[in-house]
């Protein structure tokens, strides 16, 4: 593995951003090339930042698709990770709401304009507000500088956008829960999953094995729609009441009518219009992976059963937190394996054939 050393680009002419030293990372040095190991600024703690040692980050399939340059050009070089656990290591004078060997999170965005509605609202992930939500990385921050993520020693961050990690949960089987588990806790909670409702988690993976859990524990009835039955007797152990193959064509005629809400964690395009088919009269159907190109159903599917096809990214600052705090109560974790850092692109390329099962963590202790 080469190491590098990332210069000081854009940070201080952006905004004038205090430098505290460097810090060891895994970067993407350009769009699509292998991660290595190298350094970036660490920026000075603000009077309410905290300083957070990381002990553990997931790897997200977002992170792949971000150092691909798949969605938008990206920002190089590049530290992904958004999935991350550690402990407070230092505080700025100003902080109020930790201490020094906290357990903490952060998830998917560290600010955002704090005035609108949505924030108002607690819904932060919508920012609709000047400059709007800044992710963890892949962003410039309210100083103009780079946002780098969590694949890396230490994480400067504002206190408001970090999280309490209760102690009934494990730090490396928490991080994945702050962007896999809150993408699957926010729609489930929204739509109602829970006693006397039918809930069909569309694909068993990073996602789709917390949506079982976490439906489960709302005490709903869950089945897993899966391209085959290769996983299905780890469906079943994870929670799920049934498991079915969707390349079977009988699945989406026995199923018909079925569910109350089906949440779809695939990223590839599907036929939107047979998993609409599988609602009850007034079920809604939520997209949650983020397929290439477009979606779209056929209008007949929504309009015969009174059907909805809805979205829903992540999920706010006070939803995250109750998230975490019933994970810890009902014993909820992700499945992981658990890497060092000199196989990070390994991972990615067993992330893309589907080989994981079902969260790759580093253990930042590696880096």
């Amino acid at each position: 593995m080469t190491n590098t050393t990332i210069t000081d680009t854009g940070t201080a002419a952006a905004g004038g951003t205090a430098e505290a030293g460097r810090i060891a990372v895994y970067a993407a040095p350009a769009p699509r090339a292998p991660l290595e190991r190298t350094t970036v600024p660490r920026r000075a703690l603000g009077a309410r930042d905290i300083l957070i040692d990381v002990r553990y980050a997931g790897i997200c399939h977002s992170d792949i698709h971000q150092v691909g340059d798949d969605w938008a050009p990206g920002i190089f070089p590049m530290v992904p990770g958004h999935e991350i656990a550690g402990v407070v290591a230092e505080v700025g004078p100003e902080v109020s709401r930790w201490s020094v060997g906290d357990r903490v999170g952060v998830g998917c965005f560290v600010d955002s304009c704090r005035e609108c509605d949505n924030c108002r609202a607690g819904l932060q992930q919508y920012c609709t507000g000047e400059g709007g939500v800044v992710f963890t990385y892949n962003a410039r921050g309210r100083d103009g500088a780079p946002t780098y993520g969590g694949y890396a020693r230490q994480l400067v961050v504002d206190e408001q956008y970090a999280l309490r990690i209760p102690d009934a949960l494990a730090l490396d089987t928490a991080a994945p829960l702050l962007c896999a588990g809150i993408t699957l806790y926010s729609p489930l909670t929204h739509w109602g999953a829970g006693p006397g409702r039918k809930v069909a988690v569309v694909g068993l993976g990073g996602l789709g094995h917390l949506g079982v859990k976490i439906a489960r524990a709302k005490g709903a009835e869950v089945t897993v729609l899966s391209r085959s039955l290769r996983k299905r007797e780890d469906g079943l152990r994870l929670g799920a009441h049934d498991y079915r193959a969707t390349s079977d064509p009988a699945t989406f005629t026995e199923l018909a009518g079925r569910f109350d809400l089906v949440v779809n964690t695939v990223s590839a395009g599907l036929d939107l219009s047979a998993y609409v088919g599988l609602l009850r009269t007034g079920g809604t159907m939520v997209q949650l992976g983020a397929p290439d190109g477009p979606v779209g159903v056929n209008a007949h599917a929504l309009l015969t059963g009174r059907r909805s096809l809805a979205g829903s990214m992540i999920g706010g600052l006070p939803e995250t937190q109750e998230m975490l705090d019933f994970c810890a109560e009902h014993g909820i974790g992700a499945e992981i394996e658990l890497i060092r850092a000199d196989r990070i692109n390994e991972a990615y390329e067993r992330v893309l054939r589907g080989d994981v099962r079902y969260r790759f963590v580093i253990d930042a202790s590696t880096i």
